[in-house]
């Protein structure tokens, strides 16, 4: 070529994914891998009910399902999930406020993807890799971030968020997860109401990733944008990879709140859609699916068990990890994942875990022997130690050390013993360093 034609992605990698190439090196080596990596149900043994299969099957008999569809989404579908959100009675939407996308992945880079590029969207740190990934990319400059507390159960600080979009006029909107990913912190009704007032203050938008707003347990309440938002421009961003699950259909969408009550905004809004039609449609068969789903009779007994598994989960890592010396943990009260932060200062370069195969410990050295991350070198020594697959924290663009890993194991005396090997490793792990001093 007559010169360098790629985007320059500031050195970023999507280590979700990134690790499952040195995971797989391990696997040919003979070692048998646990995957807490990705927030996949299925891969991790989800059983869909035959319930869910009869209303597939049914669906493939009619020919207009193998069509395209309109391209902001199935009209029928549109018409479903406008209905589900206006009957709460808060803020009211149409189907055209609705418009589908290829998987939740697809309406973030989109989302982020026609805003100018000197117009930021300032995220929570640590942030879902997509978010961050789209935003920066779309401005190709590091991002404005408001900090999660690992010491304060992660609740976000609302102060520094404040700030910074007093402060950084570049800012036009702002990203909440709710509940989070990768925290599983869920934010209370007066937290989200803060933020909208912030919003409605300064004349942002804001962006909410609710593709686990149904996924709330241990007590927890929470509410979706839609109650809370009133007058402010707003997109929800929802799915059903996560709810129902079918992660391989890539079926999402945004709900767009006050789309007409601002003309920046509803230039915006269009901006997305007119590059979705660019594609013509979505994938039609999952989009058809939502409404027999969700209003079948089994699908609220479905995610209820299902909720009531993950809270399990949820409790019995928790309780094992809480006391272990070295590490916050907070328990996770919605979503599947959870994040455990090292206390500052106690990992070094010198630390390492024993592990029997030589081509494998060879494998792991020569990655570590790099300059990486140190939370990624603990991640790197545990999967050669034990096996075990989770992902370091810094990789959600955060300056915290940790990893985060998921609560999908659907042997729960094999996640016990995951867990317990996880406590055992970091102790070990931290004072391997001291030993080698003495």
């Amino acid at each position: 070529m007559r010169f360098d034609i790629a985007k320059r992605g500031e050195g970023l990698t999507y280590e979700i994914r990134n690790i499952v190439g040195v995971a797989n090196r391990l696997k040919s080596c003979g070692m048998e891998v646990t995957w807490e990596n990705i927030g996949d149900p299925v891969h991790k043994g989800e059983k869909i009910p035959d319930w869910m299969k009869e209303v597939l099957f049914d669906l493939l008999k009619e020919d207009m399902n193998y069509a395209y569809s309109p391209t902001q989404g199935h009209d029928a579908t549109r018409e479903f999930i406008a209905e589900r959100v206006n009957r709460r009675g808060k803020t009211q939407i149409t189907p055209d406020d609705i418009i589908f996308f290829n998987g939740l992945g697809d309406a973030i880079a989109r989302a982020y993807g026609v805003i100018r590029v000197d117009a930021r969207v300032i995220l929570p740190e640590p942030t879902y890799s997509t978010h961050f990934l789209a935003e920066v990319h779309h401005a190709s400059f590091p991002p404005n971030t408001y900090r999660m507390n690992p010491y304060h159960k992660w609740h976000p600080d609302m102060n520094e968020l404040e700030l910074k979009v007093k402060s950084h006029k570049a800012i036009v909107g702002i990203l909440v997860i709710n509940p989070d990913n990768p925290t599983g912190f869920v934010y209370p009704e007066e937290t989200l109401r803060r933020i909208v007032k912030i919003a409605r203050e300064n004349d942002l938008f804001l962006i909410f990733d609710e593709i686990y707003i149904n996924m709330v347990y241990n007590g927890q309440q929470t509410v979706p944008l839609s109650d809370i938002v009133e007058d402010v421009p707003a997109i929800s961003m929802k799915g059903i990879s996560k709810e129902f699950p079918w992660p391989g259909a890539r079926c999402g969408w945004i709900e767009v709140y006050n789309g007409q009550k601002d003309e920046a905004f509803a230039g915006y809004v269009q901006a997305i859609l007119s590059q979705k039609m660019a594609e013509v449609c979505s994938t039609t068969l999952p989009q058809v699916s939502i409404p027999r789903l969700m209003s079948h009779p089994e699908y609220d007994k479905y995610l209820n068990h299902r909720l009531r598994t993950y809270e399990k989960l949820s409790n019995v890592a928790y309780n094992i990890l809480k006391d272990v010396p070295y590490i916050v943990v907070n328990r996770t009260n919605g979503a599947f994942y959870m994040s455990i932060v090292f206390n500052e200062a106690v990992l070094n370069e010198k630390q390492t875990l024993p592990i029997e195969h030589n081509n494998i410990r060879q494998f792991i050295e020569k990655i570590c022997s790099a300059r990486i991350e140190l939370d990624k070198r603990f991640v790197y020594y545990l999967l050669g130690s034990t096996g075990i697959c989770v992902v370091p924290l810094t990789s959600f663009f955060t300056p915290l050390m940790g990893f985060r890993m998921t609560l999908l194991e659907k042997d729960m005396s094999k996640f016990e013993q995951t867990v317990r090997t996880l406590a055992d490793k970091i102790v070990q792990y931290v004072e391997s360093s001291k030993w080698s001093r003495d």
